[in-house]
């Protein structure tokens, strides 16, 4: 069966026919959890459903979890036309390491998905999905499947319009840029931020670029120095799991090189500060730190060694050098292999 994007069950869910068995995954969460809570509120329309006794959720965290929610789905429904069944937080990694959803339950899971029952809505929600992976094209295969990827830039756009309008409020195009430019592409967070401003924008219920700048916190930059900590920390495993998820979300190489190189200057400066005795108030106003984040910030600086500063500086130069040279190779590529690099060696040096 054909993956389907986000549109796709749009239009499936507008012919209120609803399927008995769903797969939603992606890299977009906030988007694939409103889309099975959508496809949950279809089957109850009704406060005669007794939506409390006839829709159930289980979590693939749970050993025995699977077994348990495939025989809930057999029941018969109560006063309702069919019971709803969510099956979250569901694993099928790269390696079976990693893996919830194992293929020991291969032979449980293709016995329902032949025939599943007429009475329920079974929905599994995947935080993981390698879609080469046997279980990955079984549930594939045998359902409605989903892919909620990230949103590109031009719905991007179109969606946080559309979003600031449900709160009754406005925003312009330069707001817009610049929220996007703070948060990136994440529906989730992007969501509870637009709710928040849309209460400080009143009365006049305009969202602004000033706005946004006092209000909402530059979580790339955080994510940033996230990776800082972890550097410092020298927790390899960790600083290259942030790193990761910093360069697949889009993050250029040589910038993100520059903004650690930032960061760890914006550390030793705030350490100094603290060495010579000024009031750490005063340290997260010269840095212009999120209140939420002074504590973490602060206690990184603390940990900092100024004699490695020197040494930190010139390897990130070195790199900034093998990225602009094509050291190792050029492109996308070379630059990240450089970044990798810099990054295994700061953190165990």
């Amino acid at each position: 069966m054909a993956i389907l994007s986000r549109e796709d069950l749009r239009s499936h869910l507008k012919k209120r026919e609803l399927a008995p068995v769903y797969l939603l995954f992606g890299a977009e969460t906030y988007l694939r959890d409103l889309a099975a809570k959508t496809i949950a509120d279809f089957n109850f329309p009704d406060e005669s459903s007794l939506r409390e006794f006839n829709e159930t959720e289980f979590t693939l965290t749970q050993s025995d979890n699977l077994q348990y929610a495939l025989a809930s789905a057999e029941q018969m429904p109560m006063i309702a036309a069919r019971r709803v069944i969510k099956i979250t937080e569901v694993k099928i990694g790269a390696t079976a390491a990693k893996d919830n959803l194992k293929e020991d339950y291969e032979e449980i899971l293709t016995a329902y998905l032949k025939r599943p029952a007429k009475t329920s809505v079974v929905i599994f929600v995947a935080d993981e999905l390698d879609k080469r992976r046997k279980m990955a094209k079984l549930l594939i295969e045998n359902s409605v499947a989903v892919e909620f990827a990230a949103l590109e830039e031009n719905d991007l756009r179109r969606w946080i319009r559309d979003k600031v309008k449900e709160q009754n409020a406005d925003i312009d195009d330069k707001a817009v840029n610049h929220l996007i430019g703070l948060i990136g592409s994440d529906a989730r967070k992007i969501t509870s931020e637009i709710e928040k401003l849309a209460v400080a924008a009143l009365p006049d219920k305009l969202i602004t670029y000033e706005l946004i700048e006092a209000l909402v916190p530059n979580s790339r930059e955080m994510s940033n120095f996230d990776l800082t900590d972890h550097l410092i920390a020298k927790n390899k495993t960790r600083a290259l799991h942030t790193l990761k998820k910093i360069l697949d979300d889009g993050a250029e190489p040589l910038m993100l090189l520059g903004l650690i190189a930032n960061n760890f200057h914006r550390l030793f400066l705030a350490k100094e500060m603290m060495t010579q005795g000024v009031d750490r108030k005063e340290v997260a106003r010269i840095m212009r730190l999120p209140y939420g984040k002074q504590e973490d910030f602060l206690a990184t600086a603390r940990r900092t060694d100024a004699r490695q500063f020197s040494r930190i500086m010139q390897r990130i130069a070195e790199a900034d050098i093998a990225i602009k040279t094509s050291k190792g190779g050029g492109g996308n590529a070379g630059s990240r292999l450089q970044i990798e690099m810099l990054v295994c060696e700061l953190a165990v040096s």
